[in-house]
């Protein structure tokens, strides 16, 4: 029960801005004393300043906490010695010593919210997509060989066991929604190249065994390449789709910018015990402390945190106030009270925030 221990890290470039918006709006959803923030340094400048992107004391915090609220990682000039990004390794690193394997992205049409195709509206698109978050091509990171300068390997990895999780997660999830917005139909997409590859060919035939634990459930297929037509033609098709890691990485990206972007979409990474929620996008340097950056994704995963933490804790008073910061989102963009940059507006991260707190009152 209260209080909840929320562990805290900015990080780089919007990360600060975004997550103190986000504390703001959850202290106003939830009163100041339900949630208890606790900050811990983390991320490429920290790596860069101490060399050690996730402490040992971050890392302490997180295992300890009820969940972890995350602005953003990385700055592209801070790299490792073979090219790769530092501020990746933050979210790698608590994936795989958190157990994080499923990532949530909600892909969700808005009032207000301009999608770039052609005549959908608010009810036609709203579904989730899990993405396996700990095996795949991923899993590979740091891994990978690269031969007398002529070619280079990359191992996809996926076991029966992180498969037969993920995919029960979607499953689960599916019953606990209201089906697609076309038909109502609770529906589970399995994204794969099993057609190609024997290792999805592998996960899709895990995810068929799971299916048959949910005969109430619909299992629908799709080969990766042929989902991104589908996702704009019909996506009120989809109620919960099921990827592979990097296709999931792939495919929420383009699910985010039918809703309005990267801005707006909203992503939470869980597993049995622990929670990591942080807007989909990355950390903008470019625009880092100019006040400019749309606070709205991180907002939407605070949201999703409550509702995380609700089901585990069986609060309801957690999964009434992340209703009300959506409805609050929803009401501040569709009465056009302050709407980001990146959706067209000139409100700043400040004067969005503040409407969405205003909404909440």
């Amino acid at each position: 029960m209260p209080p909840y221990d929320i562990v805290t890290i900015e990080g780089d470039g919007i990360g600060p801005e975004v997550a103190q918006a986000a504390v703001r709006v959850l202290r106003e959803a939830v009163g100041e004393t339900t949630l208890a923030f606790i900050d811990a340094p983390g991320g490429a400048a920290h790596y860069a300043r101490s060399g050690d992107v996730l402490p040992d004391e971050t890392l302490r915090l997180c295992r300890e906490s009820h969940a972890i609220l995350h602005g953003a990682a990385g700055l592209p000039e801070i790299t490792y010695p073979d090219g790769t990004e530092v501020g990746n390794e933050l979210h790698l690193q608590l994936r795989f010593k958190l157990d994080l394997y499923a990532n949530v992205r909600p892909i969700k049409l808005l009032a207000g919210v301009g999608s770039p195709l052609a005549a959908r509206e608010t009810l036609d698109i709203d579904y989730v997509i899990i993405r396996e978050n700990t095996e795949g091509l991923y899993a590979s990171r740091g891994a990978g060989v690269v031969l007398r300068n002529e070619f280079a390997t990359d191992t996809l990895v996926v076991s029966r066991k992180g498969v037969e999780r993920v995919a029960r997660f979607a499953f689960n999830l599916s019953r606990k929604r209201q089906g697609a917005p076309r038909d109502g139909k609770r529906r589970v997409t399995v994204c794969d190249k099993a057609n190609i590859l024997r290792s999805y060919a592998f996960f899709r035939a895990v995810c068929q065994e799971v299916a048959s634990d949910f005969p109430d459930v619909e299992i629908d297929y799709a080969y990766a390449d042929a989902i991104t037509v589908h996702m704009l033609k019909k996506p009120d098709f989809y109620d919960v789709i099921v990827a592979e890691n990097m296709f999931g990485d792939i495919i929420s990206d383009l699910g985010a910018a039918t809703v309005g972007g990267l801005g707006i979409a909203p992503s939470g990474e869980v597993g049995d015990t622990h929670g990591l929620f942080q807007g989909a996008h990355g950390s903008a340097p470019d625009i880092a402390g100019q006040n400019a950056a749309s606070p709205l994704a991180t907002i939407l995963s605070g949201a999703l945190m409550l509702d995380w933490l609700a089901d585990k804790h069986a609060d309801e008073a957690l999964a009434d106030a992340a209703k009300s910061i959506r409805a609050a989102v929803a009401t501040t963009l569709s009465e056009g009270h302050a709407i980001p940059r990146d959706l067209g507006g000139s409100a700043s991260c400040t004067e969005v925030t503040d409407a969405v707190c205003r909404a909440l009152g």
